[in-house]
């Protein structure tokens, strides 16, 4: 066990941390007010009439919050124009100045705009990836240059009533922040406090906090951090939430639930922003689907407890230690269930759902990167040769099965489980948190099932996990949520939520997900591995770091990513970044194996890791330059030929 010092106020019930208020014009964010939706446009700020246009659809769609990027001065004036334009129009939705390296753009539109974001990282450093060696002094020394150099901007905020993000990007840390407290959590947080000092100093607390990482594990420990370094010295600002460069598609809205999700059910979080490579108004349903779960959920002023006993660490990721049944809990990657106990005959055509297909003139099966592990068939009989990498879950009172069949294993209710009657080697038990708190002991040849059919999920499966650990109860466990009355995409963010925060900490030695009649058998599937993939806990396809897109970008960033992945994706394992241009480009990549960073129109410069490989390639043959690279580093394989495989 170890002692804790908590981040949020309950770690099994939910709880929302009550924030102050900060006003960003004549809207409340923190507080008592409902979490906000916010996006970005992704025109080019001095082309008034589009970035109008767009704004005004993302406002429409739900945008409560409208944020524009100014990377110059001359954007930033700008910015007068765009607000008079929408006011003129009638939409008085506060606007958001995105600052990177240019303090003078920041102090100009702090005078224009109800809000300016900043980013510690590249507002007063440059980001050479140089090691420094700081003694006290030295370092001291570097505050004061950023003092001097900050200090302006808050004076400006202050006096016109500007609020202001201080936002931290994992992808852009100063080679100050990262020669003293590395790439790491610790080293975001410190980043923000460093600017909120400088703020408070001057008594200015109109302040959002955020803690942006494309990696969901770094984002989630670092507001974890930031919200402990809150409670532990009495502050209560504001967080806004993302994942950056979460990607379009399936892979963008699970990565965003996943990171978000897991926050909110906390009781962290008041605004939200939902990163897409897609039209910015795509994202204001995703991140609404996200939040409507918290509008019903109680307030609180309870304060968390100094220190807590938890058999695991929440700011430092390690995986749960299970004992090992099959090839469930371990040393084993998390295994994946799929359902088809509501079939009226399972065929071998069924199995192609869950990543197998068998070919009839071949006779034999083909089995793709997400192939699930074990299919549930309740009372259902598999009646023929199934593929030797698939196992099977039956009921245990069905008279159609036996557990000598070859990896057929019985599956027993919590109601009429009795250890002692049971016959068999290996057996599941799906149980609720009744169950699981009532136990002391249990089989070493027992897999739980953990299943919940609380609103507040991921808090009451984590509460039957840490009384296992505290119990010494090292049994794996599957983490089973079921989902009714929900659409599509509500069950894909509700199950990355739900799950999502579990695995993160480590916590879980399967995932079951079922969704019957709302979400086809290979969506969920899909969905499961898709899971996995975003909490790094099983890779089984090619990872795309990609960014939302803003006015700064250099190229077509949907057209571009759809071009690379058409290309990819069949590079399990890989991680290619898509930058539109080098606020985070050269931060991310060192995060991804390859990059693709716009660097100036019409021109690419492409990464291995974090180091530049080739400058200014024409866009149209960059592509293809990317290709090669990935092939001169080895990462490179050839699509199979078609083998005959039919559904």
């Amino acid at each position: 066990m170890t002692l804790i010092k908590p981040y949020c106020n309950s770690l099994t019930s939910y709880s929302r941390f009550l924030t102050r208020e900060v006003m960003v014009g004549d809207l409340g964010i923190g507080g008592k007010n409902a979490i906000r939706l916010q996006s970005m446009t992704t025109t080019d700020t001095m082309d008034t009439t589009k970035t109008v246009e767009q704004s005004i659809r993302m406002i429409e769609a739900g945008c409560e919050l409208v944020r524009i990027t100014a990377p110059s001065l001359n954007e930033a004036k700008n910015l007068e124009l765009i607000k008079n334009e929408l006011r003129k129009r009638g939409y008085k939705t506060p606007l958001i100045a995105d600052i990177h390296f240019t303090p003078n753009a920041a102090e100009y539109a702090a005078r224009v705009v109800e809000k300016v974001r900043v980013n510690p990282g590249n507002y007063a450093d440059k980001k050479k990836f140089e090691h420094i060696d700081y003694d006290d002094s030295s370092y001291e020394a570097e505050l004061e240059r950023i003092r001097k150099r900050f200090s302006p901007l808050v004076k400006i905020c202050k006096e016109y009533g500007t609020a202001m993000r201080i936002g931290t990007n994992h992808g852009s840390l100063s080679d100050r922040i990262l020669s003293r407290y590395g790439d790491t959590p610790l080293g975001m947080v410190e980043s923000a406090m460093e600017f909120l000092q400088i703020c408070e100093e001057e008594n200015y607390h109109h302040i959002v906090l955020s803690m942006k990482a494309s990696n969901t594990l770094v984002m989630v420990q670092a507001y974890r951090l930031l919200a402990q370094r809150m409670r532990l010295t009495g502050r209560c600002y504001p967080l806004h939430l993302g994942v950056t460069e979460a990607g379009d598609g399936e892979d963008g809205r699970i990565k965003s639930a996943v990171g978000i999700g897991t926050l909110l059910e906390d009781g962290l979080g008041d605004t939200v922003r939902v990163s897409l490579t897609e039209e910015p108004e795509y994202e204001i349903p995703v991140a609404r689907n996200l939040v409507e779960r918290y509008t019903h959920r109680p307030f609180t002023t309870e304060k968390a407890a100094p220190s807590v006993d938890l058999p695991y660490d929440p700011y430092e990721h390690s995986k749960r230690k299970s004992s090992e049944i099959l090839n469930i809990g371990g040393h084993h990657v998390p295994r994946v269930v799929a359902d088809f106990s509501k079939l009226d005959k399972i065929s071998a055509a069924s199995l192609f759902a869950a990543g197998y297909a068998y070919s009839v003139p071949l006779d034999k099966w083909n089995l793709s990167d997400q192939a699930c592990d074990f299919i549930y068939v309740g009372k259902n009989k598999v009646d023929f040769e199934l593929p030797g990498t698939l196992s099977v879950i039956f009921d245990a009172e069905s008279p159609e099965h036996s557990s000598s069949l070859p990896r057929h294993y019985p599956l027993y209710s919590a109601e009429t489980y009795l250890p002692e009657n049971v016959k068999t080697g290996v057996h599941f038990v799906r149980c609720d948190e009744h169950f699981v708190l009532s136990l002391s002991t249990l089989p070493v040849t027992a897999v739980l099932v953990l299943h919940t059919s609380d609103n507040c999920a991921m808090q009451t499966l984590r509460n039957m996990i840490i009384h296992l650990d505290q119990k010494e109860i090292p049994n794996p466990v599957i983490l089973q949520r079921t989902y009714t009355n929900c659409t599509a995409e509500e069950i894909q963010l509700y199950g990355s939520t739900d799950i999502g925060g579990l695995l993160l900490d480590g916590m879980g030695d399967g995932i079951w997900i079922e969704a019957e009649g709302l979400m086809p058998r290979k969506e969920i599937n899909s969905m499961s591995f898709g899971l996995l993939q975003a909490t790094r806990t099983r890779i089984s396809k090619t990872e795309y770091i990609s960014c939302p897109s803003c006015g700064r970008t250099l190229f077509d960033l949907q057209e571009t990513t759809a071009k690379i992945r058409d290309r990819t994706n069949h590079l399990k394992g890989v991680k290619i970044g898509i930058m539109g241009c080098i606020v985070n480009g050269p931060g991310e990549m060192a995060d991804a194996d390859y990059g693709y960073v716009g660097t100036g129109p019409g021109k690419i410069t492409l990464y291995k890791g974090k180091e530049i490989v080739q400058r200014n390639i024409d866009s149209e043959g960059a592509v293809d330059a990317l290709i090669n690279l990935i092939k001169k580093h080895g990462d490179w394989v050839e699509i199979p030929e078609s083998s005959g495989i039919h559904a």
